[in-house]
């Protein structure tokens, strides 16, 4: 029966690429990457040096579907490539500079993020109600994290706490709600399959 069950999945395309420890390689490449180009997806906001990007989705993503290590391991291969001068951040920005500046806090909270989202997600099933509000609530720490060392950061820069929220967490609510919502539907259809090969 196992050599029955290994036969179907290389027919079915889920063992690829047989080594396991290759297959991680290739997913934390595949989600720095993933970070990046969600980084071009910028919109700006009117009044706050903070754009819009996908990048929070994307960050949340690599937690669930990759667990905390993986995750956590991709978000700090982007950063380490966008500290090394790849033009992975905003607007193709890059340089060690970039994260003291005003996104800089967001962007150094991406690899813990990542890492709560897994271990708060588990490895556990995403079927049923209790499964569903576990994963909910893990892609919600995460992003909340994000915004917490984004505000943190701004807070610094600017000396105003609620200037920071003002301008670093509030304008971004609607849409991360938004990106949430998207995240648990692609989470909850793929994650059980991304962690049995990872």
């Amino acid at each position: 029966m196992t050599n029955l069950v290994l036969q179907l999945r290389k027919l079915s395309g889920i063992e690829v690429v047989a080594s396991r420890a290759h297959r991680r390689v290739m997913v934390v490449v595949a989600f720095a990457l993933l970070t990046a180009l969600s980084a071009y997806v910028a919109v700006p906001i009117p009044g706050t040096q903070v754009p819009v990007t996908l990048q929070t989705l994307v960050v949340v993503l690599s937690g669930a579907l990759l667990g905390p290590g993986l995750g956590a391991a991709a978000q700090a291969t982007y950063l380490t490539a966008g500290m090394l001068g790849a033009p992975v951040f905003s607007g193709g920005a890059a340089g060690l500079g970039w994260l003291f500046g005003p996104t800089g806090g967001y962007l150094l909270a991406f690899p813990a993020a990542a890492a709560v989202v897994g271990v708060l997600a588990g490895r556990g099933g995403t079927g049923g109600v209790l499964a569903a509000a576990r994963l909910g609530v893990a892609l919600l720490a995460g992003v909340f994290l994000i915004f917490a060392g984004g505000a943190a950061q701004l807070a610094i820069l600017t000396g105003d706490a609620a200037a920071a929220i003002r301008l670093g967490v509030v304008p971004f609510l609607v849409g991360e709600a938004a990106k949430l919502l998207a995240a648990l539907a692609i989470a909850a259809r793929l994650r059980n399959r991304t962690l049995e090969l990872v």
